[in-house]
């Protein structure tokens, strides 16, 4: 039975290799079990690592430095350390900080898009009525 069940497992891995799959295959070769892990934007999550069991307890991934783990994915800000690069929407940081007030970056955060003329004067009449401080607090 072992080996039926083994060979329907590989049959199964080949099958999914075949069909190009989005995933990965490990097996604990301290169990024998075989995990497909999903990969998601040339990614995969941690707690599908912590599935992988030994005696109830999850499996941990150990990163020293954090040199390949990423804390989240984002469609407004692009970070690579190691380059000096950081982009909101795709527009470098130091060209918002050199070309852009403070209400055009902020509109791009929200909308995706820096606003045209039109769009800004809208956003600062809504906006700079809100910004009122109390002259207690100054």
């Amino acid at each position: 039975r072992d080996k039926m069940e083994g060979a329907t497992r590989r049959l199964t891995l080949l099958n999914k290799h075949l069909t190009g799959s989005n995933s990965i295959t490990v097996t604990d070769n301290r169990t024998g079990k075989t995990y497909e892990i999903p990969i998601e934007n040339s990614h995969i999550k941690a707690n599908e690592i912590y599935k992988i069991a030994n005696n109830e307890e999850g499996l941990r991934i150990y990163d020293p430095g954090y040199m390949n783990t990423i804390c989240c994915t984002s469609k407004i800000s692009y970070i690579d350390g190691d380059k000096g690069i950081l982009e909101y929407r795709g527009y470098p940081i130091e060209v918002l900080a050199e070309k852009s007030t403070f209400l055009e970056v902020a509109f791009l955060l929200i909308y995706g898009e820096l606003p045209t003329a039109p769009q800004l004067a809208k956003w600062q009449s809504k906006i700079i009525p809100q910004a009122f401080v109390h002259k207690d607090i100054l």
